[in-house]
């Protein structure tokens, strides 16, 4: 693990009972991103397979409504801490510390991924790979969804704003960035939205991959 990603890792750990509390009533409070989650969940149930992964989980907030939408969700996520209070916070669901260079899935063994404001991390040389890595585990015609923060891809400082002493790289993607790399991982996008400020620039997508 390089020194950024063990940055953005540890910063994790120390947010993730800020991140309880900031985002809490967050999806309740936003029928666009309901709906986002909604499109997919009936994109793949109408697949016949439930089988999905938050990859970048965080606190497992998303877990519950997943299932409530009749999925069978399961977490991933870099930071021990986030995964220890996904798990304090939401029992009976399986979530795992995992990278998303390396996912522990067979191939194609998952029907459907939710990226929700997880790729916002990866540097410029470490993208091809994770789109790679999130196809690969998708069976073909399955479905990934995404949140990102639309930008023109230069490097931010994440962070500082928890008063906690952390700070962590990120790059907001532009959409056309986002669907050229699930382009060439061969996923086909399905489904576009964007919206211009809440608080910051934000898009969505949904793909599918490829037969």
């Amino acid at each position: 693990m390089d020194a950024k990603t063990e940055e953005l890792r540890d910063a994790h750990d120390v947010l993730a009972d800020f991140y309880v509390t900031y985002l809490d009533g967050q999806l309740d409070g936003d029928p666009i991103e309901r709906s986002m989650l909604d499109l997919f969940a009936e994109q793949v149930r109408s697949s016949g397979r439930l089988d999905v992964a938050d990859v970048g989980c965080g606190t497992g907030r998303l877990l519950p409504y997943l299932a409530a939408k009749g999925l069978t969700p399961r977490g991933i996520d870099l930071s021990p801490g986030m995964v220890e209070v996904a798990r304090r916070d939401h029992p009976g669901f399986d979530v795992q510390v995992g990278d998303l260079w390396n996912l522990p899935f067979t191939d194609g063994e998952l029907a459907g991924v939710v990226c929700w404001y997880s790729l916002i991390f990866l540097a410029p040389d470490t993208r091809a790979a994770a789109f790679a890595e999130l196809a690969r585990v998708i069976r073909p015609g399955g479905f990934l969804v995404t949140a990102f923060k639309n930008g023109d891809g230069s490097p931010r400082r994440g962070g500082r704003s928890a008063n906690l002493g952390v700070e962590f790289d990120t790059y907001w993607l532009s959409a056309a960035e986002m669907q050229a790399r699930f382009t060439t991982a061969g996923l086909t996008t399905v489904f576009l939205g964007h919206r211009p400020f809440n608080p910051v620039p934000a898009g969505y997508l949904l793909t599918q991959k490829n037969p």
